[in-house]
């Protein structure tokens, strides 16, 4: 008899574990995609900031062994702590509200027609309502995040040689001590804007990439069609760097007015509003400079090249392994 019990308390235990993971399946799932993406991504996040508030044009690999030579490996990581626990929750909330939106559409047979257009606009309004719930909460990790990425560059605006950069802690203590709690809201309205058309456009476009890849509105993947010759294992993948790189591009611009208002707050410089911001950005360090349309749109674009590949890495990594997770989640034993 004692031999028996053990084994059978296991088997219930298993069951009711099996039964939250099922239950949690787009939280659980988006948690453990949203580490290993955030791990992968974030020297190339980092690289972006550094190349959005430099004043003078920079190359990719040059910025790149700047911050080697200056700050060693762990300047690619700074501040990594910060998005690898709080971005993880953020995106398994974003998730879940995503999910819970396209439900809400489906079980009341709202824009019940399996089509592109009604499968991306549900997307899009499940994205549009995580990005603008969740900014309240994410505003002050990411302008941490900011602060901790570039702490040599405001220093040097203070005119402050760094010789030990200050820890997280120290980061938000200082903003605290000089603004308060405003000071970690900072640019909210722009991070409120970006992320609420930026989830939205990104959800949206997921959404109607998989519709065309043979996902039906059930979330059942069908044959990939003949024209795009990948195994359907790849679909995710391509999918999430499709929808990453072009949506953000998109909100590209926004995101770099955001940086530099941060930037220049943080550095205890005059603040400037945004249509100065980007007046100041389209012109350049040199007023007397001419002003050709492409050098502007150039500078505003600083740093997106860097973006879209830290895009198609994150972005396709973060939807692969979504995906293999909740298949997992599905393919538990029911009892």
């Amino acid at each position: 008899m004692g031999e028996r019990s053990a084994p059978l308390s296991s088997h219930h235990n298993q069951h009711g574990f099996y039964g939250f993971l099922r239950q949690n399946k787009a939280t659980v799932s988006a948690l453990a995609a949203s580490y290993a993406s955030t791990l992968a991504g974030y020297p190339l996040d980092s690289l972006k900031s550094r190349l959005q508030t430099t004043k003078h044009p920079i190359s990719i690999p040059r910025i790149a062994v700047l911050v080697y030579r200056e700050e060693g490996l762990v300047g690619f990581y700074r501040g990594l702590w910060i998005p690898l626990i709080t971005i993880s929750f953020v995106r398994a909330a974003s998730f879940t509200i995503y999910n819970r939106t396209k439900e809400f559409f489906r079980d009341r047979d709202y824009l019940a027609r399996d089509t592109i257009a009604n499968v991306s606009f549900i997307g899009g309004t499940g994205g549009a309502m995580s990005g603008a719930l969740i900014s309240f909460t994410s505003a002050p990790f990411e302008l941490v995040k900011v602060r901790r990425q570039l702490e040599y560059s405001i220093a040097a605006s203070k005119g402050i040689q760094i010789t030990k950069p200050p820890s997280t802690f120290e980061a938000v203590r200082d903003i605290f001590r000089i603004s308060g709690v405003r000071g970690l809201y900072i640019g909210f309205r722009l991070h409120f804007i970006r992320d609420t058309a930026g989830t939205a456009l990104y959800f949206a476009e997921y959404d109607a990439m998989r519709r065309v890849c043979g996902r039906n509105r059930a979330g059942e993947q069908g044959e990939v069609p003949a024209w795009l010759p990948v195994p359907v294992s790849l679909v995710p993948f391509l999918c999430g760097s499709f929808a990453g790189v072009t949506s953000w591009a998109l909100i590209y611009p926004l995101d770099v007015v955001k940086t530099k208002i941060q930037q220049r707050a943080l550095a205890g410089e005059r603040r400037r509003t945004v249509s100065e911001t980007i007046h100041r950005l389209v012109r350049g360090p040199d007023p007397n400079a001419p002003k050709p349309l492409l050098a502007g749109a150039a500078r505003i674009y600083r740093g997106l090249g860097v973006s879209a590949l830290r895009s198609v890495t994150t972005h396709g990594l973060l939807w692969t392994l979504f995906d293999m997770v909740a298949t997992h989640i599905d393919q538990l034993p029911q009892s």
